[in-house]
């Protein structure tokens, strides 16, 4: 099979071979520990793309660097790394009470620890939030650089005492959700579906990461499908974010939202209607 050539895996460190080896196989490219065939490929996706050297921190071309840090997908410039530390204040108990995506998660009367499906895992925050308050989480994600980055990111919160509780309730899956939700033999307690909207935030910074998740997944293109796969599985709940304007998710009226300022959460009971 021929690789992927429009992407690299770089570190500068022999320390990380094993690890560059597996994630090499996994994604299909190639890996180098030498900056200046790094270089060497970033002229060159320049070069082919249209762009100058100028304009690499701005536009493509991104690469995978590995450092002490983790894993990160950036274009030298901006680099977008899951940290799960930078959400521990998120996650005490008094703070996490008050956070949206919780209170619209909540379940009355069940007698079992509570199951939810993240079919649109992304970089794994939202799932963080709802592991913490107590669901075990089955994350899926089918981009498998995203899925990558996730990885990683788990594995090093498991290192992190106040994250390693959490996410031991939290499973990736690479795979696509709504395949593995059309023959999924279990019952979710809550579905969560997050397709990817265009981002309005006012930092640049956050904006500029968001950019280059998006070069690798678009904004969802099924989402009639996505939802329909969640909706077969019968759960007590499907929770969608949306942008806090935008039209219902294909065009399915929620039984009820919570919003905020830039987010609404549409919460959709299938126990209680007819599709």
């Amino acid at each position: 099979m021929k690789k992927n050539t429009n992407l690299i895996i770089y570190s500068a460190s022999e320390a990380y071979i094993d690890s560059l080896e597996i994630l090499s196989k996994r994604l299909d490219v190639s890996y180098t520990l030498d900056k200046e065939v790094l270089d060497a490929f970033l002229a060159e996706q320049s070069s082919t793309s249209g762009q100058s050297l100028e304009d690499n921190h701005k536009k493509l071309p991104l690469y995978l660097k590995m450092d002490d840090e983790g894993l990160s997908l950036t274009d030298g410039t901006h680099a977008l790394r899951g940290d799960f530390t930078d959400n521990l204040s998120r996650l005490k108990q008094s703070n996490l009470e008050r956070e949206m995506l919780v209170k619209a998660a909540k379940l009355k009367g069940l007698d079992h620890t509570p199951v939810l499906i993240d079919a649109t895992a992304g970089m794994g925050e939202d799932s963080l939030l709802l592991a913490a308050s107590g669901f075990n989480v089955k994350l899926y994600e089918y981009d498998p650089i995203i899925a990558s980055l996730l990885e990683d990111t788990l594995r090093r919160a498991k290192q992190v005492p106040a994250l390693r509780d959490i996410v031991s309730r939290m499973e990736l899956h690479i795979e696509n959700s709504i395949d593995a939700m059309n023959n999924l033999d279990i019952t979710p307690d809550i579905v969560l579906l997050d397709p990817m909207f265009p981002t309005r935030t006012k930092s640049s910074l956050v904006k500029k990461k968001f950019q280059l998740l998006q070069q690798l997944e678009p904004p969802c293109s099924d989402a009639a499908m996505l939802l329909n796969a969640a909706i077969s599985l019968r759960p007590h709940k499907i929770i969608i974010k949306r942008p806090v304007k935008g039209p219902f998710l294909a065009d399915i009226k929620p039984d009820y939202s919570l919003t905020g300022k830039a987010i609404r959460y549409d919460c959709i009971l299938p126990e209680t209607r007819k599709f």
